[in-house]
């Protein structure tokens, strides 16, 4: 009975040895994340296997797993930048981006946990001066933008294709110019308007005096025409024919034969 208490603490330090052990030897990755093996007694970074997945994973205690966000993230970019006069110009933008999962070992072995401060954030603040750069203020206010926003993620991608980062959109959310620059553009734009809108009421008012004048000129030849048409043999015709229908008519009339102008009867009724 003696020897118990002896024989039951070292069982209760292996036990508990074990329990650190194997807390020191599991690791769970979080949805939406994955982890990057450092092999100590190896060779470090682990870039030829696939990153460790989502859910329960056993790693031997004296290795060490570095875990990265790999869904789609948001940064978002406030900067001031010059136009292609020397302008100074505020733009604010945002940048959506995910690390490359199956080079994710990469990118920790050579950027490291702060890639996007290294790496991802000076792309795009360099992108974004060489192209704000190609336009004056005047197009960045007017109709550029979407063309901008365009044209920085074309560059960043390109700055960022061997950085293990995938680059999935870049929004320019605003453009913000000096107030004296914005204040004297909408004045131009302004005045362009209204000098349009003047243009424009001109040109209606000379469409439709040409159109009057075309009106006025296709009357007064089919009245030249019509007269040049009208013989007295036509004249005399019509007016028989226009006799006989109104003698056909049920009012009472009387009819008085070749008593007219020319020889054509009077019609003479109880009206």
């Amino acid at each position: 009975m003696d020897k118990l208490p002896k024989i039951g603490i070292p069982i209760i330090i292996v036990v508990i040895a074990l329990i650190i052990f194997v807390a020191k030897s599991t690791i769970t990755i979080d949805s939406g994340e994955a982890g990057v093996l450092f092999e100590t007694f190896g060779d470090g970074v682990v870039t030829d296997e696939p990153p460790l997945s989502e859910g329960f994973h056993l790693v031997a205690p004296w290795n060490k797993v570095f875990v990265y966000e790999v869904r789609q993230q948001e940064v978002s970019e406030k900067m001031q930048v010059l136009s292609s006069n020397g302008l100074e110009i505020k733009l604010d933008a945002s940048v959506w981006f995910q690390p490359q999962y199956d080079k994710l070992g990469s990118l920790h072995q050579e950027k490291g946990i702060d890639y996007v401060s290294r790496v991802l954030q000076p792309a795009i603040r360099s992108a974004t001066r060489s192209v704000v750069g190609r336009y004056t203020p005047e197009q960045l206010y007017s109709s550029k933008r979407d063309a901008i926003q365009e044209e920085v993620f074309d560059e960043s991608k390109e700055i960022l294709k061997d950085q293990f980062v995938q680059l999935n959109e870049v929004l320019v959310r605003d453009i913000t110019l000096p107030p004296t620059i914005k204040e004297a553009i909408e004045r131009k734009l302004r005045q362009e308007q209204e000098s349009l809108e003047y243009e424009f009421r001109i040109e209606k008012a000379e469409k439709e005096a040409e159109k009057q004048r075309i009106e006025a000129q296709g009357k007064a030849d089919a009245n030249q025409i019509l007269s040049a048409s009208l013989t007295d043999k036509i004249l005399r015709d019509k007016g028989i024919e226009a006799t006989i229908k109104l003698s056909e008519s049920p009012n009472s009339k009387v009819i008085v034969i070749g008593s007219g102008d020319e020889g054509m009867p009077i019609i003479l009724g109880n009206q």
